[in-house]
Order: C-alpha cells, then sequence, then structure tokens
C-alpha cells in the first residue's frame, strides 16, 4: 500500500471515529506500527490532526478532510449518483457547479455524454471549483465559466466578494450541489460559511436546484447552512437511502433518485 493510500485510509477512519490508536490502526491496514507512528507524525506535522499517545484524535471540533483524501470514500455511489444527475441536464443549458468530489464526478460524467459531443455550445459550466474548471476546460464543446475569488485549500472552491459579484451576472439552468448535509429541518449544508454563501448565491441564480448527495449525508446536519430544503426540487442519492428517509424528502415535495 502506497503513503498516499495509507494516509486516506486513516484519515477516513480518524474522521469516522474520532479517535485512533497505533496498534488497532497498525492490524486495520496490514503495516507496522511504526509505520502507522510515521504516518502520524507526518500528518500532524501538516495539521491534519493532533498526535496523543499512542494515537491520534481529529484536528479541531468541526473537523473538514481535505478533497484530496475524500475521494476514495463512497466511490462506486457517487459515480452512479453522477451519472443520474448527468442524464437530468439537457443539451445547452447553463449548469452551475459546487465543489465536492460528487460534483467532480458529475463534471466526468458529463464531459463523456456522447450527446454532448459538440454544440455551441454543448453545456455552458459555471463553477467555483478550480478543480472542475480544470477538468472540463479541455473539452472545446462546453462554455466554462470560472469565478473570481478566494480559494479554499480544503474543497479547491473559490469564495468571497469576487466570486459573488460574478454569480451576481449570470443566471443558470440549473445548480448542482455537492452537500455534506442535507436534513429537512436544516436544509442542505456545508462545513465552511463563506463557501456556504457563495454556494447560496449559486442555488439563487439558478432556474432548479439539484443537491447531489450519497446516503451518509442525509439526515444530517453541518454548521453553514447553504439553503432550505425547500429551495431544493431534486435530490439524487444511492439506493441505500433508507424507505422513510425518501418518503420524508417526497412528502417535502422534493423529487427523489436513488440509483
Amino acid at each position: 500500500m502506497s503513503r498516499d493510500a495509507r494516509w486516506k485510509q486513516l484519515l477516513d477512519l480518524l474522521v469516522e471515529r474520532g479517535r485512533l490508536d497505533v496498534e488497532e490502526a497498525a492490524v486495520e491496514l496490514e503495516v507496522s506500527a511504526a509505520t502507522i507512528r510515521r504516518d502520524l507524525d507526518q500528518l500532524a506535522e501538516q495539521q491534519m490532526l493532533v498526535r496523543t499517545r499512542g494515537g491520534a484524535v481529529v484536528h479541531g471540533v468541526s473537523y473538514e478532510l481535505p478533497l484530496r483524501y475524500k475521494t476514495a470514500r463512497h466511490a462506486t455511489e457517487k459515480q452512479r449518483i453522477a451519472k443520474a444527475v448527468a442524464a437530468l441536464i439537457a443539451p445547452g443549458e447553463a449548469v452551475g457547479l459546487t465543489g465536492g468530489t460528487t460534483t467532480t464526478e458529475v463534471a466526468r460524467a458529463l464531459a463523456v455524454r456522447g450527446d454532448l459531443g459538440s454544440g455551441t455550445p454543448a453545456l455552458t459550466i459555471v463553477t467555483n471549483a478550480l478543480n472542475i474548471a480544470n477538468e472540463l476546460a479541455v473539452r472545446p464543446q462546453f462554455k466554462i465559466v470560472l469565478t473570481g475569488g478566494v480559494a479554499r485549500p480544503q474543497s479547491y472552491e473559490l469564495v468571497g466578494p469576487l466570486a459573488d459579484g460574478v454569480l451576481g451576472q449570470v443566471t443558470m439552468d440549473v445548480a448542482v450541489l455537492g452537500v455534506v448535509a442535507f436534513d429537512l429541518a436544516h436544509g442542505a449544508a456545508a462545513h465552511d460559511e463563506a463557501e456556504a454563501a457563495t454556494n447560496r448565491l449559486l442555488c439563487q441564480r439558478a432556474e432548479r436546484v439539484i443537491v447531489a448527495a450519497d446516503s451518509s449525508k442525509l439526515g444530517r446536519r453541518a454548521f453553514a447552512r447553504i439553503c432550505a430544503a425547500e429551495t431544493v426540487d431534486t435530490l439524487v442519492t444511492d439506493s441505500s437511502a433508507g424507505p422513510d428517509t425518501v418518503r420524508r424528502f417526497e412528502e417535502a415535495g422534493i423529487r427523489v433518485v436513488a440509483v
């Protein structure tokens, strides 16, 4: 196992449990305790965690795992969700994409859709995510509009007044939201208030809003609200979403696509 793969697994375990023990982590990852200690020391130097005697704890109360370490989490579900979201977008539409692992997969699913191989443009993509713009910029059939703003290293998203200035000048057919939590009472949410504010404006500038979220995000709340649940037209999630959860969203007037 490579160092990067170990780090991803260690950080995933840490986020899920809040605390890691060196010996237990060594058994789960099938490496030596010395390797785990060295990995935890290096992650602590990057302020990704806090070292303790015999292990590590999460860095802070509200912990946000940087995007580059989240790509392997629920990967299969996210790819299915992304394909379903891409199928809801019509040729020629203007599409807003927030940052995140699921929306990144949506961008990739759009890039390989056969009926979007040509057009003037085939799609207009408005995004505040640097990584999404970078991936799609090589697709000549897509018109890419990247907001300005200050980059958040955790999510590669541009936020702040410069981003808001661009979004205030455009309108979109659909906004696709990546979220860390989606709950009927508390709405769609993110960890960071600046990111939530920019994503909220993107929603306001769109005719319809799609939340793309795996089932682990449903029924949860996070620090900064992006928008109220009633703002959302469609929720695309995976088939692990419980029938009661799906029913509650549908009863609230939200179309649910579970794949």
